[in-house]
């Protein structure tokens, strides 16, 4: 008797739909392509960001702050 075992199962980012985690699935951890473009237009467009403690570039050489 064999014991197989079911690949995860992930929610997609985009739609919240169930997504396994396997060949089965190409564009995990999104459910479909469309998914997938959505999430890097997202980050094309800036609506998602990277948090840092850096100060911006422009301000960065001049310690007075002024660019």
């Amino acid at each position: 008797m064999s014991h197989e075992r079911k690949p995860p199962v992930v929610t997609c980012p985009v739609c919240g739909k169930s997504v396994e985690w396997g060949a089965q699935s190409p564009y995990r951890p999104f459910c479909s392509e469309r998914c997938k473009l959505t999430d890097l237009g997202q980050w094309a467009n800036e609506h998602y960001r990277v948090t840092t403690d850096a100060p911006p570039l422009d301000q960065e050489d001049d310690p007075a702050g002024h660019a």
